[in-house]
């Protein structure tokens, strides 16, 4: 079994403790380095999609057990604009801790004025997608990647950037006054003012045959894998669970993003329990596994360090003692 783990943002702050698991593996494989790219763009390549933008509307609803059809879909995640003097800061859904029937309610607004020209659709509290009467050229990072960065300078600038525009003035407008905002303010909550659009287009087709399972809680990993055929599941709560349900042969994928929210936000202790988590139940016990022989190779890709960087290790390269373990901040 090939076993590969994706883990963005491992290498993005420095660990309150060593992480000796990883730093093994990291340490004994042999490294490649390209470009850095956020793990949307990794996905796009891994699958491959090609240069175009990816379809994380679709792709999401793919994910997430419905069909797509042949619309145009985008994202239209909940977030807030905050005006901070001569800037629009972006905080994304994940910091705005979105109630199920918060994101009904606004969803339901959003509709009834957008009509036909956009109907949106919550696939999570801080996850919704939207449809379009009419094909759309919107491509734009996530809230995660533009977490605290000035709006004004990451609005999509494609062919669809003014309709875009359009539509956030609009989606704010609807937002501002709505009940669910007014309920949020007076209780100290920050109020979700608007929609971020992003990864417009049509289910794609993707013919990869580069793995043969996918697991991951990311629905545009699990997107993907359904638009391939590839068999996909969610993540599960450890290595040691997920082991023992894969087949002994095969190359499989693993998306452990758990770090990627909290270093959006800067919550260093979330950041410090997610990065635990991954080593304790995940890097450990597929160690484990390697030098047992259930696992032929692990590959751990971390695709926005500095330069992109992907170790591959099997099971003689652990007898490589001359290279000792380094800790994770050491790669940063």
């Amino acid at each position: 079994m090939h076993c590969e783990l994706v883990v963005p943002g491992l290498f993005a702050a420095q660990p309150a403790a060593r992480a000796p698991a990883l730093e093994l593996v990291l340490a004994r494989g042999r490294c490649a380095s390209t470009e850095s790219q956020h793990l949307e763009t990794w996905l796009r390549d891994a699958f491959g999609l090609g240069e175009k933008p990816l379809p994380a509307g679709a792709l999401t609803l793919l994910g997430t057990g419905a069909d797509p059809g042949t619309d145009c879909w985008s994202r239209a995640d909940p977030v807030d604009l905050r005006l901070l003097r001569d800037r629009v800061i972006l905080v994304p859904g994940a910091a705005l801790r979105i109630r199920e029937e918060e994101a009904s309610a606004l969803c339901e607004a959003l509709n009834g004025h957008f009509g036909s020209r956009m109907a949106v659709r919550v696939v999570g509290a801080d996850r919704w997608v939207a449809r379009f009467e009419d094909e759309v050229d919107i491509d734009s990072e996530s809230p995660l990647e533009l977490s605290g960065r000035d709006v004004e300078l990451a609005r999509p600038a494609a062919a669809g950037a003014s309709f875009s525009h359009r539509i956030l003035n609009e989606a704010q407008m609807v937002l501002h006054a709505h009940p669910v905002n007014e309920a949020r303010e007076a209780r100290g909550e920050p109020a979700i003012n608007s929609v971020w659009l992003w990864g417009a287009g049509h289910a794609p087709q993707v013919k990869s045959e580069r793995w043969h399972s996918v697991s991951a809680d990311d629905p545009l990993a699990l997107g993907l894998a359904r638009a391939a055929g590839i068999r996909h599941r969610p993540l599960g709560r450890s290595a040691q669970e997920w082991l023992e349900r894969m087949p002994e042969e095969g190359r499989h994928l693993l998306v452990l993003d758990a770090l990627r929210v909290p270093l959006a936000l800067g919550a260093t202790g979330e950041f410090q329990d997610a990065l635990a988590a991954i080593e304790n139940d995940w890097a450990a016990p597929i160690l484990t596994a390697l030098r047992a022989g259930r696992v032929g190779m692990v590959s751990v890709h971390v695709p926005d360090a500095a330069e992109c960087a992907s170790y591959e290790t099997i099971r003689g390269d652990l007898r490589r003692f001359w290279r000792r373990p380094r800790p994770l901040e050491s790669y940063a």
